[in-house]
């Protein structure tokens, strides 16, 4: 059987508005729309409900596209594709109310740190995250704050211990958290920081979100165990009265 061209199909489709040669293009171009809600796998969302927003992604890109433009269809619905994935994840995937510039700006920082992540084999610092996107560390530390309300995670989500044992999330709660007394300076360092100098918010910021020792963190901002820890009390001390 002779293959039919794309630009025959699309041909029937714009000027006979034959669906069954809209089907067959939307056919042809699925292995796209995979590929690109798999860059999508890793943000909690299932593979399938990604696949069935790129899919509506694609269909619009059909039905949007003039060949008498020429240029290539894949070029056109790669970016279609994609905005609708991305308008998903603004639209549906914030478990609070958050501003559009909010969530541009939490995704872009997610975005940047699943990049860092693979290309280091670790996760980035805020500081790393903050100089690879060219913001400040207010902003960024801001921005990390707010993708905590993408794909916040029910409580009575079950869940199966190694034992074998069924329960939930709220089971798993019951351990005080040795950094309970940091939960108040977290939930202010954003609308505080400005009160802190660079060398305080970065140091404060490693200890709260990157939750590294106060060793670790000397020894990457370049000074004493007991420099780190003088930092740490002045700088929560302006937290809580600024």
């Amino acid at each position: 059987m002779k293959t039919v061209e794309s630009s025959e199909l699309f041909a029937r489709w714009k000027q006979h508005r034959d669906r069954d040669a809209r089907d067959e293009l939307v056919r042809r171009s699925l292995p796209l729309a995979r590929k690109l809600a798999r860059r999508y796998a890793g943000a909690r969302e299932p593979f399938d409900d990604l696949v069935q927003v790129a899919s509506l992604g694609l269909v619009k890109a059909v039905d949007r596209f003039d060949p008498a433009r020429g240029i290539a269809f894949s070029s056109f619905a790669v970016p279609t594709i994609l905005g609708e994935l991305k308008r998903y994840f603004r639209d549906t995937g914030w478990s609070a109310h958050v501003p559009r510039g909010a969530q541009e700006l939490a995704l872009k920082v997610q975005d940047a740190e699943q990049r860092l992540t693979t290309r280091r084999g670790r996760s980035p610092t805020v500081s790393e995250l903050a100089e690879y996107l060219e913001l400040s560390m207010e902003d960024t530390v801001e921005a990390l704050e707010t993708a905590a309300a993408h794909h916040a995670a029910s409580l009575d989500a079950p869940i199966n211990e190694a034992d074998g044992e069924a329960g939930t999330v709220a089971d798993t709660f019951g351990q005080e958290d040795p950094g309970l007394e940091l939960v108040d300076a977290t939930a202010t360092i954003s609308a505080a920081a400005r009160h802190l100098s660079e060398q305080e918010r970065q140091v404060l910021a490693l200890r709260l979100f990157n939750d590294q020792t106060q060793a670790e963190i000397a020894q990457q901002v370049g000074v004493s165990q007991m420099q780190v820890s003088r930092i740490l009390r002045r700088a929560l001390s302006r937290l809580i009265t600024p």
